[in-house]
């Protein structure tokens, strides 16, 4: 659901809607599941600023894996 939010807010910016009533339309649109201040804030930032890209930044280090029965032998 954090991708689908991302690309609202990168809807909003791109139709002149600024961080504060984003973050009031998406409270309302998702309730308890909406992002924090905090992340609406940072990426409209991010897409006012030019990005494209609505997926999280890639990490470095090691993937997360699950154990599983196959994997734990």
């Amino acid at each position: 659901m954090n991708k689908e939010q991302r690309i609202n807010i990168k809807f909003c910016v791109k139709n002149g809607i600024g961080a504060k009533k984003t973050l009031q339309m998406l409270k309302i649109a998702y309730g308890d599941n909406c992002l924090s201040q905090t992340q609406v804030f940072e990426w409209h930032r991010r897409f006012r600023e030019g990005r494209e890209d609505v997926d999280d930044d890639k990490r470095s280090g090691r993937s997360i894996e699950t154990m599983t029965a196959e994997n734990s032998a």
